[in-house]
């Protein structure tokens, strides 16, 4: 697989996943976006590493969860290409455990606006282009809990399926255009995300994996790596699971 001359923007990759995915594709040849919303020595890391390796990547840190911040995202993106992006990486997101009573309006709307409207943004505006060229990939990260839902943790759950379905229906939409929109609905994987669980909690969750391990955040580029490839260019409005066979 290889990316050459391909533009790729990765969100949330400051760390974790996003981080690996990010890393990925740039060992692949491509030019890598890569943002995240606070943290920008983390994102900056990113950034080191890619081009300490040999990459090519720009960083832009704004948050996505606001339209018109992601517009500037964008039009930092035209400004250092050709104005068009190939491969739309959605992995912003955050997590949530609690008692359904206990979700706040403001802590439902910002797991909304983290986790699902950032996603509207960023295909809202990736999208226009890739129809003009007729082609593109899209791929958004989403969770097992959005296939099941997850106990203590409604919103979550909430925001990850309706990435599941989002994903589906917009790949049906823009399958005449040539452009591939799938998902990847994650398992336990082993980043920072899952730091609010004892480790017995983890061990417990680890007993009910069939290949008795959490997933690396590296596992996850290479299966969206090969997503965005010509080796699964029939491969469209699809939800993956990775999650060691945990489902």
């Amino acid at each position: 697989m290889k990316f050459k001359d391909k533009n790729v923007l990765v969100t949330g990759s400051s760390r974790g996943i996003g981080k690996a995915i990010a890393l990925k594709f740039a060992s692949l040849g491509a030019t890598v976006f890569v943002n995240g919303s606070k943290d920008e020595e983390s994102l900056k890391s990113t950034y080191n590493k890619i081009i300490d390796q040999g990459g090519n990547a720009h960083m832009f840190l704004c948050d996505i969860s606001s339209y018109e911040n992601t517009e500037k995202l964008f039009d930092y993106v035209t400004s250092k290409t050709d104005g068009s992006l190939d491969i739309l990486i959605n992995n912003a997101g955050i997590s949530h455990a609690g008692l359904f009573t206990d979700t706040t309006p403001n802590i439902w709307t910002d797991i909304l606006n983290t986790n699902l409207s950032s996603v509207y943004n960023c295909c809202h505006l990736a999208v226009p282009s890739m129809i003009s060229k007729q082609e593109g990939c899209i791929i958004n990260v989403s969770s097992i809990w959005g296939n099941v839902g997850a106990s203590c943790e409604v919103a979550y759950s909430a925001t990850k399926g309706g990435i599941n379905s989002f994903s589906k229906a917009l790949g049906k939409e823009l399958g005449p255009c040539n452009i591939r929109v799938n998902a990847i609905a994650c398992g336990f994987i082993n980043t920072g995300m899952n730091s609010y669980l004892s480790k017995s909690e983890k061990e417990d969750f680890v007993e009910e994996i069939p290949l008795c391990r959490p997933g690396d955040p590296e596992e996850v580029a290479n299966l969206c790596a090969y997503l965005a490839s010509d080796e699964a260019s029939y491969l469209t409005s699809q939800v993956v699971t990775l999650d060691g066979g945990r489902l």
